[in-house]
């Protein structure tokens, strides 16, 4: 899938490896949300040590708390209780200017719906990201779109594209930041079996590249791709185990 890029490209996106650590420390995190006169408990006491370079499926049910604890992660929403570490980085006492530099340059996001503006094209929408984390945005932008296979769709646009080509130019979007942490959401929900192949093996090469991911699902089918597989249940988890063997994806079915 990968096309091929010049030296001084590869260099302008940072492929081979992100400057910080992308290592997670998760202690006794809580997020408690109040609705009315009752209190719900989204994520209960969770401990967790993700290093560097993982590939990291969190599984379960909807409501289980995983979308919840990307969230947390990703410094979307403030934890209730507990602390996060991301890159040697206390995320859970971050505010103000501080916390939107830590999205800005520790955390990237993948979503189900790729959030693409329909009036840029595809180098435009991945330009956008770059020109907020460093320079050189344009060349950094095809870099990233080499990355994933797309060099050739850049001047296109987000409705000239197939599904599998937007979630890869978000995908791009987020490799430009060279964060350390990638975060995805439910990312191939929405695409078919073979595109969800595709886009699943973008982002096990990203962890190949020393890039932390992490990847939210409820498809019990996705989970043996990865290095290790945590499932959630009511906010807990429910079982934290390594993939001894992973599965390439051209074994992944759904």
């Amino acid at each position: 899938m990968r096309t091929r890029t010049t030296r001084r490209d590869r260099d302008a996106i940072g492929a081979e490896m992100p400057a910080r650590s992308g290592e997670v420390l998760i202690e006794g995190l809580q997020k408690t949300y109040t609705r009315g006169s009752h209190e719900v408990r989204a994520v209960v006491d969770v401990s967790l040590r993700i290093g560097a370079g993982e590939f990291v499926v969190l599984l379960g049910p909807s409501g289980s708390g995983k979308t919840t604890l990307l969230n947390l992660v990703g410094a979307i929403e403030p934890a209730t209780t507990g602390t996060i570490r991301a890159g040697g980085i206390d995320v859970t006492s971050l505010d103000g200017s501080a916390l939107t530099d830590y999205r800005r340059t520790m955390v990237g996001f993948v979503f189900q719906f790729f959030n693409l503006v329909p009036t840029l094209t595809a180098s435009e929408n991945v330009e956008v990201i770059a020109e907020l984390t460093a320079s050189n945005a344009g060349a950094r932008a095809r870099a990233a779109l080499a990355e994933v296979g797309l060099e050739d769709r850049a001047d296109h646009y987000p409705a000239q594209l197939s599904g599998g080509e937007q979630q890869r130019v978000a995908i791009a979007r987020a490799l430009v930041k060279r964060a350390p942490v990638l975060l995805a959401d439910e990312p191939t929900g929405s695409l078919d079996l073979d595109t969800g192949r595709q886009v699943l093996g973008l982002l096990r090469e990203t962890a190949a590249r020393g890039r932390t991911v992490l990847l939210v699902t409820h498809n019990s089918a996705i989970a043996d791709i990865a290095d290790r597989v945590i499932h959630l249940r009511d906010g807990r988890v429910a079982e934290d185990r390594r993939v001894s063997q992973p599965l390439s994806v051209d074994e992944v079915s759904w």
